[in-house]
């Protein structure tokens, strides 16, 4: 039949499946996230071919895209399974009323434990999320918006309610929250360059640790300022 048949009768892939009633392979899931995070942490998501994915992954390309319609949606289900952004959030929550001193270093761990703590690295990942946001890939902006959401709706209003309370120098909380960022982001990004290179064997917890008390103290209450 014609293409235009067929779009009479569904209007998308995800709807001819729908109506198939596709039942997803058992560990079909964990499985095609798990091919998506080398491939895409090797070459990025722009480079991926879906085919190439379920083939890597041993799926169909029916149970594919039943489970994630298109690289929009296999993105941001990466970035739920595999970047700190999610155990960050959930630290947050649980520790909102411990001071700053204890909840940042332990969000500065957190990431990077989340990245090299696996067993295997997800730096891959974590370079591909940043360079897919940083160039505006339209495949990445809806995962972007929902990421930006999480985390200034975690680390964001936390970091506001200390500077309310007091506990933090007022300023900008987004200037703050990149401030924080971005030391640490830029470490677990270069570390393994840095060591091969410079052979410097650095305690990686250790190293964002300290990166986040130095954050701290430059962010204490100006005594000037309250008076």
């Amino acid at each position: 039949m014609s293409r235009a048949s067929f779009y009479r009768a569904f209007e998308s892939r995800g709807a001819l499946l729908a109506a198939l009633a596709v039942q997803p392979e058992p560990g079909a899931r964990e499985k095609i996230l798990e091919a998506a995070l080398v491939m895409v942490g090797a070459h990025g998501l722009n480079a991926l071919s879906m085919d190439e994915l379920a083939a890597r992954a041993g799926v169909s390309r029916a149970t594919l895209y039943r489970l994630f319609p298109g690289k929009p949606a296999l993105f941001t289900s990466l970035i739920k399974a595999y970047s700190p952004l999610e155990p960050v959030s959930r630290l947050v929550i649980g520790m909102n009323d411990a001071p700053p001193e204890v909840v940042m270093p332990e969000i500065a761990r957190t990431v990077y434990r989340t990245v090299y703590g696996s067993g295997e690295t997800r730096l891959g990942m974590l370079r591909a999320v940043f360079f897919e946001v940083s160039s505006f890939s339209p495949d990445a902006e809806e995962s972007a918006r929902e990421a930006m959401r999480t985390i200034l709706g975690s680390v964001g209003a936390y970091v506001m309610a200390q500077m309310v309370s007091g506990r933090l120098r007022p300023m900008s909380p987004l200037l703050a929250m990149q401030s924080f960022i971005g030391p640490i982001f830029f470490h677990v990004l270069t570390r393994p360059l840095v060591e091969r290179l410079l052979d410097i064997d650095l305690d990686g917890e250790q190293a964002v640790t300290e990166l986040a008390e130095g954050w701290l103290r430059a962010m204490q209450p100006d005594e000037r300022s309250d008076r």
